[in-house]
C-alpha cells in the first residue's frame, strides 16, 4: 500500500533529482524521494541508538525503536 502526498521543493533541486532520473540512475522521482525519506530515517534511528547506547538519552526513546522493530519483517523462525 502506498500514499500519494504532495511536496514542494526548490528548483534546482528537482533539476537535480530530473537528472537522475534522465541518466538512468533512478527510476521516478518518486523513488529517488522514497529512497532518501528511508535513508533519513535510517540516519535517525541510527543516531538514537547511538545515544542510548552511550547513555545520553532517558530510555523512554527505546519507545521509539521498539515501534519501528514492529514494523520489521521476521524471516526464518524455523
Amino acid at each position: 500500500m502506498s500514499t500519494q502526498i504532495t511536496v514542494r521543493l526548490p528548483d534546482d533541486l528537482v533539476r537535480s533529482v530530473d537528472g537522475l532520473v534522465a541518466s538512468g540512475d533512478a527510476r521516478s522521482r518518486a523513488s529517488v524521494v522514497e529512497l532518501a525519506l528511508e535513508r533519513h530515517l535510517r540516519r535517525v534511528l541510527a543516531e538514537r541508538d547511538a545515544a542510548i547506547l552511550a547513555g545520553v538519552t532517558a530510555p523512554d526513546s527505546l519507545d521509539v525503536l521498539a515501534q519501528w522493530a514492529t514494523t520489521q519483517p521476521v524471516q526464518d523462525l524455523d
